[in-house]
């Protein structure tokens, strides 16, 4: 058993997937910015934020309006790929709550794709509420096997949290050079996942927003890159500005 789990978890880091032990249960972080749980079959993705370009051009600031296109891309490519039997969107789906009327016939079409064949669960955020007439089921959060989804991570110990909402992102010097990327940020009991959102940005994890959450550092960051997800302790973080 131990030497199958192994050849998985090598198979899995192969192809820049990273398997880690959250809250006792083992989940994979795609360099995507989406987990897997395949004891579950459970695919989960947080702050789509879709068509917050419509959105900006509403208020005069002309984005290009491909970001909903972009984001659903994105997100088929990986239920191509896993094949889940239930999608969990960690909120903030879309970037506010009339967002859903102004999706195109394709964007409908290719939601409506995405949801067939499989359950499908928008969790709601500080954006657009419960998201309702674009299929699947709405919920406040979701807990199954001691892992809680919900959008906002709640300050206090929260043994098995999942959430979203804050867009964490990590800065390192490396080789006198700084970088900056979207990561996943862990202490082992919870979890905080990036945005998955063609226009979204990140808040580095080490501003003062996160200290609720993780004490003195003693957390890690996966960050996102071009063909994994890397550990590093947030000892070696830097902040912005830095």
């Amino acid at each position: 058993m131990a030497g199958a789990l192994a050849a998985r978890r090598d198979e899995a880091e192969a192809d820049g997937v990273r398997e880690i032990a959250l809250a006792g249960r083992e989940v994979a972080l795609d360099p995507s910015g989406a987990l897997w749980w395949a004891e579950e079959r459970m695919l989960v993705v947080s702050d789509l934020h879709l068509e917050k370009g419509s959105s900006y051009a509403r208020r005069g600031a002309l984005l290009p309006p491909y970001d909903t296109e972009a984001t659903l891309a994105r997100l088929s490519v990986l239920v191509e790929a896993y094949q889940p039997r239930l999608v969990v969107c960690l909120g903030d789906s879309f970037h506010d709550r009339n967002a859903v009327d102004r999706l195109s016939c394709a964007a409908r079409d290719g939601i409506a794709a995405l949801q067939r064949g499989r359950d499908w669960i928008w969790i709601a955020g500080n954006h657009d509420g419960r998201p309702v007439g674009i299929g699947g089921e709405a919920a406040d959060e979701l807990s199954s096997r001691g892992l809680t989804f919900r959008h906002e991570p709640r300050a206090g110990a929260e043994h098995g949290e999942v959430a979203g909402h804050l867009h964490p992102a990590a800065k390192l010097r490396l080789r006198g050079r700084g970088m900056r990327r979207r990561c996943f940020a862990s202490d082992s009991a919870r979890l905080v996942m990036p945005s998955f959102g063609a226009y979204t940005g990140g808040l580095n994890v080490l501003d003062a927003a996160w200290s609720p959450l993780f004490s003195l550092r003693d957390f890690s960051a996966w960050v996102l890159g071009g063909r994994g997800v890397y550990g590093f302790p947030a000892r070696l973080l830097v902040p912005d500005g830095a």
